[in-house]
């Protein structure tokens, strides 16, 4: 028998979400990390979703684990997605109050997974925000999980197995992986984990509200304000230029303003050098980024590659908060 204190605790988790044509077959990721340095993986598919319901479901059923495993507070959750970051931190408080509508009245996207998220979040959470495709190993293994399986072939996952609440847990690679490989490919959804919804979850904790702006704790630490313009279209203009170069500035900062609303009004989808282009920064400051980031007022999404071009569609905050 092992004393409780020599359990070993659950420290940090990551998540990431994967989709293939968005909507398309997607597939979800999330490390739960101990404090003896070991971790649990587990994963799960839906072949018709969207990146950002994936990148929810992995959130999901990451803070699940709370009730599996035992943990001191408080816990930091790693995410690439600042969709989901911004959601449950600062989006949220606002959709409750207006019954789920955002600013401009409409229903919030992916209400369901947004409650469901609600529901199994803490006070105490953690949320950070971590660069996708930046060499952090926590991140790059949920990506490899969440495309494993969004393509049907999931990786071997290691697993914590407990026979009883005081033994302690040890890491396993889970097994027979070729009977999965083929339900994936039958279109039938087989998580490693059942996949969390709305109906599934089940708990006698108090909803979270998850932290204030003030408590969100980026890899860049960001003001609200500076989230939005963290990339500048036009340089802020130097108290040397006149007036009306000033000015002139500003009509083109609009104008580019302008378009970036045309596009995501549209649903257009640009390559990478064109975001660049429209950002006014290199296309290496766009790839690296992550797969799903805020630029001033629209969300930012990587959709897919087509050749050698990535593709990116913008999404105007207000649509989504």
């Amino acid at each position: 028998m092992v004393s409780s204190q020599d359990v070993p605790q659950l420290v940090s988790l990551y998540t990431d979400g994967a989709c293939s044509g968005n909507p398309g077959p997607g597939g979800w990721g999330a490390v739960a990390y101990f404090d003896d340095k070991s971790c649990h993986e587990i994963g799960g598919a839906d072949r018709q979703t969207t990146n950002n319901r994936m990148e929810l479901q992995a959130a999901i059923a990451a803070l699940a684990l709370l009730d599996t495993f035992p943990h001191q507070q408080p816990i930091t959750l790693h995410s690439d997605s600042k969709y989901v970051i911004d959601g449950i931190t600062k989006w949220i408080r606002g959709w409750k109050r207006k019954g789920w509508k955002t600013s401009t009245g409409k229903a919030v996207l992916n209400q369901d997974l947004w409650q469901a998220l609600d529901q199994v979040n803490q006070s105490w959470v953690n949320w950070r925000y971590v660069r996708g495709h930046s060499g952090d190993l926590g991140n790059e293994r949920c990506d490899a999980i969440a495309r494993g399986f969004s393509t049907g072939h999931p990786p071997t996952l290691r697993r914590q197995i407990t026979t009883s609440p005081t033994e302690t847990r040890k890491t396993e690679d889970s097994q027979s992986l070729s009977l999965r490989d083929n339900n994936l490919r039958s279109g039938s959804l087989p998580p490693v984990e059942t996949l969390v919804t709305v109906d599934s979850i089940e708990t006698t904790k108090p909803y979270g509200n998850g932290l204030s702006s003030s408590q969100l704790s980026l890899t860049d630490p960001l003001s609200d304000s500076e989230a939005m313009t963290e990339s500048t279209v036009i340089p802020a203009p130097s108290d040397t230029l006149s007036r009306e170069v000033r000015v002139g500035h500003l009509r083109n900062l609009i104008e580019t303003l302008r378009v970036a609303d045309e596009v995501a009004d549209k649903g257009y989808l640009i390559t990478s050098a064109e975001l660049a282009d429209l950002m006014d920064v290199n296309a290496s400051a766009v790839t690296s980024r992550g797969d799903n980031w805020v630029w001033r007022n629209w969300v930012v999404t990587r959709m897919r590659r087509e050749g050698n071009q990535i593709l990116w569609q913008l999404e105007r905050i207000e649509d989504v908060a």
